[in-house]
């Protein structure tokens, strides 16, 4: 069989040989796991996180908090320094929020607008001076289902995920004519340990799981490993000529309306 490549030579399942790629929110759940694969696949990788300590070879952790601008800046200037180049950012921090729209204070909307969008705002404005030289520019966003369908219970952390999204399609819209792709994956309910925090606090975590899991037509929760698939698909150079694209990996949650199961 022939290894694919495409037009610059680049060979599939290690398409990322050379290239330079940050991950924020890299030391757990998705952006860990996206982190490894890009690694795995031939990039050199660097994570920004607020605990990067669990960061190991061949990653390289930096300390970051998303919410501080000097603090995203500098952090993004060593890792590009370590890295010798940025080609690829994945903005993956995030924080979730439960309840209505009357539930949180304008506190808690603050804080998580501030980590959710405005962290993808500040380390996509330290990281573009970088990518802008680069040959295979690519930038995704770690958005969510929550942002293209009504789920209870979940108004806050939606209309931060909504926001992303659009923010998304502008970002693609304004630097396609600098050769930098903007694309973003919209997860369903990912077996993280954010999600494992909020069923050991539901009164009965088991009933909790199977009801996560039914709200998917597939049956279960997404896996940290199939989110990172679909973030290292849109990162590639073999992925050229997607920009401005929303991937759904939800298990169908969003776009599917299987018929109920006869008893």
């Amino acid at each position: 069989m022939t290894d694919f490549h495409d037009s610059e030579g680049h060979r599939a399942g290690q398409d990322f040989d050379g290239l330079k790629a940050l991950v924020t929110g890299g030391a757990s759940g998705i952006g860990r796991a996206a982190a490894g694969l890009l690694a795995a696949r031939g990039a050199r990788v660097a994570v920004l996180d607020l605990d990067p300590s669990s960061v190991d070879e061949p990653l390289t952790g930096h300390r970051a908090d998303v919410t501080d601008d000097a603090s995203v800046r500098a952090a993004v200037a060593a890792a590009v320094a370590d890295l010798g180049g940025l080609d690829i950012l994945v903005n993956n921090a995030g924080i979730g929020a439960r309840g209505t729209v009357e539930d949180n204070d304008d506190a808690e909307w603050h804080r998580v607008l501030d980590v959710n969008l405005l962290g993808v705002v500040r380390t996509t404005r330290a990281a573009l001076p970088h990518l802008r030289e680069s040959a295979h520019a690519a930038v995704v966003n770690t958005c969510s289902v929550a942002a293209a369908a009504g789920l209870p219970q979940r108004a806050l952390y939606s209309a931060s995920k909504g926001a992303v999204l659009a923010l998304t399609l502008a970002m693609a819209a304004d630097h396609v004519g600098e050769g930098i792709r903007v694309n973003c994956v919209n997860p369903g309910t990912v077996d993280t340990p954010w999600v494992g925090r909020l069923l050991d606090a539901a009164p009965d975590p088991a009933a909790e799981r199977a009801a996560l899991e039914a709200r998917q037509p597939t049956g279960r929760l997404v896996t940290a490993a199939e989110a990172a698939g679909a973030i290292a698909y849109l990162a590639s150079p073999l992925s050229g000529s997607t920009t401005g694209t929303v991937l759904a990996v939800d298990g169908g949650m969003q776009g599917l309306r299987p018929r109920p199961a006869v008893r």
